[in-house]
């Protein structure tokens, strides 16, 4: 199974999704955002297959820090923008995989997706 993980290395709830991962045996690519970025079509493909308020990370630092106008009336084009400029926007970590799409980290969904 190809599996993709996306993410910030440093952050804790990407730490304990590799853990879980390695735990079991599933292999996985990871993406690392600080080094290799953010793509807009596939952050925009994230948004439209699990919504825009599940990928857009509000409860962090770097969304409380924006300015209020990068803030009000936020619509999709504007929160895919913000989200591939300042990746840690995005709620981590984002998986893909054969046929699906995981975000944040959740015992339970991952095990009944991955293995």
């Amino acid at each position: 199974m190809a599996v993709t993980v996306y993410g910030i290395p440093n952050c804790d709830t990407v730490k304990k999704a590799r853990v879980w991962l390695d735990g079991r045996g599933i292999a996985y690519t990871f993406h690392d955002y600080k080094k290799a970025g953010a793509d807009a079509a596939q952050v925009s493909g994230w948004v439209e297959r699990a919504g825009l308020d599940t990928v857009l990370n509000r409860a962090g630092t770097t969304f409380r820090k924006l300015p209020d106008a990068d803030k009000a009336g936020l619509d999709v084009a504007r929160a895919v923008a913000l989200m591939v400029a300042q990746p840690s926007l995005i709620k981590r970590p984002i998986v893909e995989y054969p046929g699906g799409l995981l975000v944040g980290f959740k015992d339970a969904a991952w095990a009944e997706a991955l293995t």
